[in-house]
């Protein structure tokens, strides 16, 4: 490129940059993607999975939602690659359901974004039994009963599955109020770890992203404007990430391009050194 050409990619001061189109690096995988309703990184993540090629089982616990995010993306990619069931990761049944009708519909199990989370805001003096353990539950269990989930039926097709995680930057670094977050993200960070090492026997790759501040509606309704203007304040560019940018590195860890990457954590985040 021309030192003097504008290059399209590069981030900008006042907005993200151009949406990068799909490149067919998921020609017919077959994925799952947990939490994948709605405007977040699940639903922006299920929408690259489909414009790379994949097929795709949608899941949420929230199933008015689902219904509404599959029939958009059915009308717009069709009823082949699009399957949605509704899940909630703390029930072991429902999980074992979801991964069974991946199967079902497409033949094989070759891709999984364990997307699911739940946060909130309190300091530990004042945080119940019930706030830290919902968080555990659905943050770190969640991940993992899908990942066992994902690991038991991808050992039997011959190598080539990969596990995605969401895990986040504040398994790294402290933030006052967030103690069962943190701790849940940075299980989600060890538990792909040694998931890695105990998948590579049978050619399966477990990595996960690990996001700063990657804005959508819901975060929008839980988090105070003072909260995220401070959180915005910290990102080199000024701004935060749009969901699909945390996706197209999702889709890079799901994709040949990171073959010989496995037990990384790749944070997506533009915060200061």
């Amino acid at each position: 490129m021309n030192p003097a050409t504008p290059n399209p990619s590069a981030p900008h001061a006042s907005g993200p940059p151009p949406y990068v189109p799909g490149h067919s690096l998921l020609r017919d995988r077959s994925a799952v993607i947990t939490a994948a309703a709605g405007a977040g990184i699940g639903g922006a993540t299920a929408r690259r999975l489909l414009e790379e090629g994949a097929r795709v089982v949608l899941s949420d616990a929230h199933a008015r939602r689902l219904k509404e995010s599959t029939a958009e993306l059915t009308a717009e990619f069709g009823a082949d690659r699009v399957a949605a069931l509704p899940c909630d990761v703390t029930d072991e049944t429902q999980v074992a359901a979801l991964f069974d009708l991946a199967e079902e519909r497409h033949g094989r199990l070759d891709i999984v974004v364990n997307n699911a989370g739940l946060g909130g805001t309190a300091d530990l003096v004042e945080m119940t039994d019930e706030q830290w353990g919902r968080v555990l539950d659905v943050t770190l269990n969640g991940t993992f009963r899908c990942t066992r989930a994902a690991l038991r039926r991808m050992r039997t097709t011959g190598g080539g599955g990969v596990v995605v995680n969401n895990a986040s930057v504040i398994g790294w670094r402290a933030q006052k109020g967030q103690a069962h977050y943190a701790a849940a993200k940075a299980g989600v960070m060890a538990l792909t770890r040694c998931a890695a090492l105990e998948a590579a026997e049978y050619g399966v790759r477990v990595n996960a992203v690990a996001p700063s501040l990657a804005l959508h509606p819901h975060l929008v309704k839980v988090t105070t404007p003072e909260l995220l203007e401070d959180l915005t304040s910290r990102e080199a560019f000024g701004r935060h990430a749009e969901p699909w940018e945390v996706a197209n590195v999702i889709v890079f860890l799901a994709s040949g391009y990171s073959s010989y990457m496995t037990g990384e954590i790749v944070s997506v985040s533009s915060q200061h050194a």
